[in-house]
């Protein structure tokens, strides 16, 4: 998909554009990508503040939707379904360090949180209630926290990445070959996970507090680390999410089969229909569906990104990314392969432009 859309303008006003910005613009092949909405809704009552809103959820007036967020996927119902459950192998000894830090991290916050995964004996009669009793399943709030606690922490890498690569970039006063953006799009997809699932409860004032905690503590360490090796980084992020990618799918599994009664047929929070453009009626299993796309989509860039050179190739995913079909059913691109995804997106990027080229000289 193209990271730009397509604009509908007269032809001589479309020459105009291609000759000022350069002959670089980018249509879009999939017009999906967010971007501004164009769902009607009517205007609702303005709270007694224009600035606040108690659930800190959005202070954007609710006749301007979506053009608040950066670009990010918007899925297919088919491309949702295509996500598979996949691991990188570990081929370095930094490979191995990041992923074993990532099976450590995940312990440490499954002996905080006491949950252990037990798989539901395939005879099994007891009721959700019983199940839940003897360990087998996660309540509502236990899924929450999980999920809370998860996007709170998924937010970081992609901002310290973001910000560590534009300072650089600062100080040397050269360009970034396209990473800048990708890791900010991270961090905002991450943090709009976490403003999604804020709207089905309130957390409590020592859950808030471990967030805080453990958010100081990252924060710091991905700093530092990531000025020592940003390739570990990455593959410790791509680690992350294929742990994310599992969490999700678990979830998805348990709620398809009735196992989060308070779930079932929840309708999706708004802020959830206006970022991913789902059906008004869409329910919290398709909210759900998207999320785990979308740390799918992590998991393959920042795989990617770690097969790189980080500090001389491009960002392959600068101009494009592959759909759901791709990036849900592959680890990861190696280098050979990001070479050739980005002279690809080259000469599409050539092909179209002379194409509106042609067009707007007739």
């Amino acid at each position: 998909m193209l990271r730009t859309t397509c604009v509908q303008l007269l032809p001589a006003q479309r020459n105009a554009a291609l000759r000022l910005a350069g002959a670089s613009m980018i249509c879009s092949s999939r017009p999906k990508r967010a971007f501004m909405s164009t769902t009607s809704r009517p205007h609702e009552p303005a709270p007694a503040s224009s600035l606040t809103k108690p659930d800190g959820v959005s202070t954007v007036p609710t006749m301007v939707r979506g053009d608040w967020v950066l670009f990010h996927p918007v899925y297919t119902p088919e491309e949702v379904k295509a996500v598979e459950v996949l691991h990188q192998d570990t081929r370095t000894m930094s490979d191995k360090f990041a992923y074993g830090l990532v099976r450590l991290s995940r312990w440490g916050f499954d002996l905080v949180s006491r949950y252990k995964h037990k798989e539901i004996p395939a005879d099994s009669t007891l009721t959700v209630a019983e199940l839940r009793k003897q360990g087998f399943l996660l309540d509502e709030t236990g899924w929450l926290n999980r999920i809370l606690f998860l996007e709170t922490i998924a937010g970081v890498p992609g901002m310290v990445a973001a910000t560590l690569r534009h300072l650089t970039s600062l100080r040397l006063m050269r360009r970034d070959s396209g990473w800048i953006h990708t890791c900010l799009e991270e961090a905002e997809n991450e943090r709009m996970h976490l403003m999604t699932f804020m709207t089905l409860r309130e957390s409590s004032l020592w859950f808030r507090a471990l967030i805080l905690g453990a958010q100081g503590v990252f924060y710091n360490l991905f700093f530092i680390s990531y000025l020592v090796s940003p390739k570990t980084c990455h593959r410790f992020v791509g680690y992350l999410e294929e742990e994310a990618v599992l969490t999700y799918t678990r979830c998805i599994k348990d709620l398809e089969a009735g196992r989060i009664p308070e779930w079932t047929n929840k309708p999706a929070p708004e802020i959830a229909i206006d970022y991913w453009r789902l059906a008004p009626d869409a329910k919290l299993l398709d909210v759900i569906y998207a999320v785990r796309s979308d740390e799918s989509t992590h998991r393959f860039v920042n795989h990617s990104l770690s097969n790189l050179h980080v500090s001389t190739d491009v960002n392959p995913f600068a101009l494009r990314e592959p759909d759901m079909y791709v990036k849900g059913k592959k680890i990861s691109f190696e280098r050979v392969e990001a070479e050739q995804y980005v002279a690809e997106s080259h000469a599409l990027m050539r092909k179209r432009t002379e194409a509106a080229v042609a067009e707007g000289e007739k």
